[in-house]
């Protein structure tokens, strides 16, 4: 009897070395053209990593090497995750998000275990985008963090992506993080992250663009999108959300009151308008820091560029 409780435990124990904790894994359908506005975002993405991958020849003869990952970046709400989906739709590729929760670990060495196997699961079902989101917790700067399962979480990932090139074969790596400057280093280096691009808060097209999806399936009146976009300029998409949300439940406390459905008009839109405000000013403010006294290297042309073009800077 104890040894078969033995070969159970040791059978237990091979299930929990191989187990999963990839928290999504999933067949992408969404492409660039489902994004609305962002054409400079686009742009860049298509440029910078999708041709390269979809002419790997001719990214060859210019010496455009095809290692290495991409890191999205901007203010928080501004579609950073969808646009990660997006480029795994055009890639044709499965879509595998990961986030702190799927890899941190309490027990020693279990949180580099829990990397190799979401690049390994990358590798068993490439071709695969495998998306880190907020990287910045992920792969904090090594250097002031005293936890060592942090540091050993960024020297993991180093490991997996410095692999041989064949190793990683038609895995896509993607990260997104509100704050690329708390990113560790070595994370940005060449063969690595090495392709930043900026995901800016929505443009006019993209505005109009959120909240027809967020009005399509509520009763609606009377709305002016045209005047809607002008009023919400600096709102991130997540704001655009909560926009609508308190709109309808303006219209929906009235139809309850009634006791019939009376659809979302202007008014409830104004209303709500003077509750919700735009989010990302803190976000501008760190970044506006960066932009005047940490962008040595360049790496946040890009950021100086949008600051510069909204009169931030």
């Amino acid at each position: 009897m104890a040894e078969h409780d033995e070969e159970l435990l040791a059978e237990a124990a091979e299930t929990a070395e191989d187990a999963d904790p990839v928290a999504e894994l999933r067949r992408e359908t969404v492409r660039l053209a489902d994004v609305g506005g962002l054409e400079v975002v686009k742009r860049r993405i298509d440029e910078s990593f999708l041709q390269p991958m979809a002419h790997p020849e001719i990214a060859a003869a210019f010496g455009k090497k095809l290692r290495g990952g991409l890191l999205l970046y901007g203010p928080p709400g501004c579609g950073k995750t969808f646009l990660a989906r997006a480029i795994a739709g055009e890639l044709g590729a499965h879509f595998i998000s990961v986030t702190l929760s799927d890899v941190l670990d309490r027990f020693i060495g279990e949180s580099e275990k829990n990397i190799h196997r979401v690049f390994r699961t990358a590798r068993e079902h490439a071709p695969a985008v495998l998306f880190f989101d907020e990287m910045d917790a992920i792969g904090a700067k090594r250097s002031g963090n005293t936890f060592s399962s942090f540091r050993n979480v960024v020297n993991q990932i180093l490991v997996e992506m410095d692999g041989v090139d064949s190793q990683n074969d038609g895995v896509y790596v993607l990260a997104a993080t509100n704050h690329p400057w708390e990113v560790d280093a070595a994370l940005k280096r060449p063969g690595r992250f090495d392709r930043m691009v900026l995901v800016r808060p929505p443009d006019d097209d993209a505005r109009e663009a959120i909240l027809r999806v967020h009005l399509r399936r509520r009763p609606i009146e009377g709305i002016d999108l045209g005047d809607l976009v002008r009023r919400t300029k600096g709102f991130s998409g997540a704001d655009l959300e909560h926009l609508v949300t308190t709109a309808a439940e303006k219209a929906m406390t009235e139809s309850i009151r009634t006791g019939s459905v009376r659809p979302m008009r202007m008014d409830d839109m104004r209303a709500a308008l003077k509750e919700v405000k735009p989010s990302i000013g803190p976000w501008v403010q760190t970044a506006r820091n960066v932009a005047e006294y940490s962008n040595g290297s360049g790496e946040y042309d890009d950021m100086v560029e949008w600051l510069r073009e909204e009169k931030q800077l």
